[in-house]
């Protein structure tokens, strides 16, 4: 059972992070063109909003984590661990990035769920880096640089 609702949360967890990324994403994107920056800044802008996406996708599941573990015993994290809410920042950044350093890990259903984190982060940081892409090309073609031929 408990392996049930870690595969229902992680599916959870999937829906959302997509459509936190979706909105980030749609959001940078009509907002660009109405600032009156260079294209340069209009970069840095792009990355800055695709990294406070990240980070409120990895929080969403350190607080996901956080709750199996102190909330309803569905497994816990160990390793090197400071006593801490950043020890489930933590092991969500490395899961989500598909580090996996292993100096802090899952235990129990929780494994499963960190792992979901891993398949979904490497989607979206290929989504986020799709879009820089994109927004690089319009800016270098804006900037007189070298764009489509």
């Amino acid at each position: 059972m408990a392996t049930l609702f870690a595969l229902l949360l992680g599916f959870v967890l999937i829906l959302a992070t997509i459509t936190i990324h979706y909105e980030a994403l749609r959001a940078i994107s009509g907002a660009i063109p109405r600032l009156r920056v260079p294209p340069r800044a209009r970069i840095l802008i792009v990355i800055g909003g695709v990294f406070v996406a990240h980070f409120v996708e990895i929080g969403l599941y350190a607080f996901v984590f956080a709750a199996m573990q102190n909330r309803f015993g569905l497994g816990a994290i160990s390793g090197v661990l400071e006593g801490n809410p950043l020890d489930f920042f933590y092991l969500s950044i490395s899961s989500y990035t598909t580090l996996g350093v292993g100096d802090v890990f899952p235990t129990g259903p929780l494994r499963l769920v960190a792992a979901i984190e891993a398949l979904n982060g490497l989607v979206l940081i290929g989504w986020s880096a799709s879009f820089t892409y994109l927004a690089m090309q319009k800016f270098w073609e804006a900037h007189g640089g070298r764009g489509k031929r």
